[in-house]
């Protein structure tokens, strides 16, 4: 394409040579010169007069008045800004486009205009250079970016600087900054700037390619951030302020929690605490740590590249229409494809002039501009033709009609029209080019053609009996501003309110997971019971599993505390009270005999190697070597249910039911077991604990009372001392 433009630039310049050495030539046959100057003007008269419209080219007289029109603005200035697109692009951006048009190291000429839907860029670029005969590099820029790029008799990789923009950039760029990174491809010269724009067509253009990153966030995208940082900066630090604390209390209620003892030295009981605020402090350094997160990474000010435009840049293009129709009633965007030609134009005048000289007629003023949501009345061409008609000062018709889109758009002022008929009467196919189907950009939607209908319509018109205008009140929508709201504004206040709730939320799941853990925890390995509670927790008729289980949890919580050394006076130390060695030995003493019972391996729980008595056994020693770890030294423990735990006194006790000789014993019992001796002591047999069978065969398959089973446990109703000796007594036999 750049040999294609040099060409045809080289051609132009020749072609000047040519032209002077035809002048010189008809200086010297000046009758001849005459002659064939006359024949020319008469063939020309005569194709012009003979012409059909269907050979009549409008589009060909557009393109060289549009580019004649953009050719003498650049002759001015190299880079012309147009006044259509305040709002994206104010007139005032001229200068900075001037300056990174120098970056490219060769002439350079930018027009920025709207969209020319109705006309190539290339061939726009192709006319604008032959009607300013200057070699360069030709841009063209409109409000989304560099749309064309030809380099006219200059070396200048426009088409990979062209890609390389089209592909790096993210759509929301911006113009001033596609036309610098343009420049800033165009200046690295041609090897750089191919492998650049192949580089970028890989990367970005290729099926699946990832997309560049957006540069600006919208105004939607802000509140999200807002609401986003609210429920942050709630939401963590209360759900640390109440994790810290139900956890705490969850460890501590699980198996294998146990806090030291008060006044305990060891390291590990030390490093366990937590200090008094720590948790409230963690939270705050965490809100602080969320808000000054937030405010860095969500630091965008802006939601557009667009500036804000000045007022002269609002009224600029307003002022220059309101001045042509003061000179000619119809007026024709010099910018934008040229849809009307001059007999067309012509015609329009006349049928302007017949209406205004009609009854109940007045002027019209028919603006062919383009109407667009950047220009200054937001695309509103009822805006447009009240701010026009308030810069002519003239009452009258006001017909906008757009050269790109092709509707047309009526309205009258001071007249005795109808309004609403013009508004809500008018033919699709004279309003709107494209629903008449009958339109299209190629023949530039037969404006002419639907004027001319207009005016008839315009004839037929209802009248009113006295002038009226629509309603003054007509304003453009306001300039956006594309200030970002602060971050901590907006929804950031309900952030704080759905936050504290979801820290709620997700707390109460925590909570219901963590509480089923523990429950799975302590079923699997359940905690001793508390003493207090044994008498009431614990079965008359244990099953074996249940024994088990338990035996299991006491004799491997008693092994847990000699594991971390919490005997009052370690066996062997000779350190200590006398109280204290006593308590020492006591411990020792239960967890060997235990141990034996067991063959000294806890994990024989697992199967069926120790029977029911044995396992009552353990229990009980394993409970009395913890009370040991305590100060207890207490011999005795419940007489008729040894897993009651430790025995208050000793009392006759019934221990027969009603169908069976009366037997009393004076047993040491528990509290409760002694209130029902008292209150009810026809009822306290049923107190007594029954064994399931043992491996032996016990009792033929029938529950017997504890007293009564083969091995060491009856000996329990003498006391804790005489329990070990027979534990080792059984054990050595055994």
């Amino acid at each position: 394409m750049r040999d294609v433009r040099y060409a045809r630039a080289t051609a132009f310049a020749s072609g000047d040579v040519r032209l002077r050495h035809r002048m010189h030539w008809r200086h010297r046959r000046h009758v001849l010169g005459v002659v064939l100057l006359l024949l020319c003007a008469f063939w020309t008269a005569t194709g012009a007069a003979t012409a059909t419209p269907a050979q009549a080219s409008p589009q060909a007289a557009d393109d060289t008045s549009q580019a004649a029109h953009l050719a003498d603005r650049l002759r001015t200035n190299p880079v012309y800004v147009t006044d259509q697109l305040p709002r994206e692009i104010p007139h005032s951006t001229a200068p900075d486009f001037a300056r990174l048009a120098k970056r490219t190291g060769v002439p350079t000429y930018v027009l920025v205009l709207p969209g020319q839907s109705t006309t190539n860029g290339e061939a726009l670029l192709g006319a604008v250079h032959d009607r300013l005969g200057r070699d360069g590099l030709y841009v063209l820029v409109d409000y989304m970016g560099v749309t064309n790029a030809v380099a006219f008799g200059v070396r200048a990789p426009a088409a990979d600087a062209e890609t390389a923009t089209l592909y790096e950039l993210p759509y929301d760029a911006g113009p001033l900054r596609s036309f610098e990174r343009f420049a800033e491809v165009v200046a690295q010269g041609g090897e750089k700037a191919a492998a650049r724009a192949e580089a970028a067509r890989e990367k970005y253009g290729s099926d699946g390619g990832e997309e560049p990153e957006q540069l600006y966030i919208g105004p939607a995208d802000r509140e999200n951030q807002s609401f986003l940082t609210g429920i942050l900066l709630v939401g963590v630090p209360l759900l640390i302020l109440l994790l810290a604390a139900f956890v705490r209390r969850w460890r501590r209620r699980l198996p294998s929690a146990r806090a030291a003892k008060p006044g305990s030295t060891k390291p590990g009981a030390a490093a366990s605490r937590v200090p008094r605020g720590a948790v409230a402090g963690v939270a705050l350094l965490t809100a602080v740590a969320i808000a000054l997160g937030a405010w860095l990474t969500f630091d965008q000010t802006t939601s557009s590249a667009a500036r804000t435009p000045t007022a002269a840049d609002l009224s600029a293009r307003v002022e220059r229409v309101a001045k042509g129709l003061k000179q000619d009633p119809v007026y024709a965007d010099p910018e934008s494809p040229q849809v009307l030609d001059a007999g067309e134009k012509n015609r329009l005048r006349d049928r302007i002039s017949e209406f205004g000289s009609s009854r109940s007629g007045g002027p019209v003023f028919v603006s062919v501009v383009p109407q667009m949501y950047e220009d200054e009345s937001a695309g509103d061409a009822y805006v447009f033709a009240e701010a026009v008609h308030a810069k002519v000062g003239r009452d009258g018709v006001y017909v906008v009609a757009d050269p790109l889109e092709g509707d047309i758009s009526v309205v009258s002022y001071g007249l005795r029209l109808d309004n609403n008929h013009l508004l809500f009467d008018l033919p699709d196919s004279i309003s709107d080019g494209d629903d008449s189907g009958e339109s299209g950009e190629s023949d530039g939607y037969r404006l002419s053609e639907r004027l001319d209908r207009l005016m008839t319509f315009l004839d037929k018109t209802p009248r009113t009996d006295a002038p009226n205008s629509p309603d003054p009140d007509l304003k453009p929508e306001p300039i956006e501003s594309h200030a970002l709201r602060p971050l901590f504004s907006g929804d950031f206040w309900p952030g704080l309110l759905v936050g504290a709730f979801a820290a709620l939320l997700v707390f109460a799941i925590v909570a219901g997971v963590l509480g089923i853990v523990g429950a799975v925890l302590r079923r699997r390995n359940p905690a001793p019971l508390p003493t207090a509670a044994l008498p009431f927790e614990a079965p008359t008729d244990p099953s074996t599993a249940y024994l088990r289980r338990t035996a299991r949890t006491e004799l491997g919580e008693l092994a847990r505390m000699f594991t971390e050394d919490q005997v009052p006076n370690p066996v062997g130390t000779g350190t200590g009270t006398g109280a204290e060695a006593l308590a020492g030995v006591r411990a020792w003493d239960c967890f060997d005999a235990a141990m034996l019972l067991v063959d000294g391996d806890i994990d024989a729980f697992a199967d069926d190697g120790v029977d029911p008595a044995s396992l009552v056994a353990v229990i009980v020693l394993a409970r009395a070597g913890r009370a040991a770890f305590a100060g207890d030294t207490n011999n005795l423990c419940c007489g008729l249910n040894p897993l009651h735990g430790p025995a208050v006194s000793r009392h006759h006790v019934r221990v027969s039911g009603p169908a069976e000789t009366v037997r009393r014993r004076l047993l040491p019992v528990c509290q409760p077991c002694r209130e029902t001796a008292i209150v009810e002591p026809s009822t306290v047999h049923t107190l007594r604990m029954t064994l399931p069978p043992g491996q032996e065969g016990q009792g033929d398959g029938e529950r017997m009372p504890y007293e009564e089973v083969a091995g060491p446990l009856p000996a329990v109703r003498n006391g804790i001392p005489q329990l070990i000796d027979k534990v080792r007594e059984f054990v050595s036999v055994r």
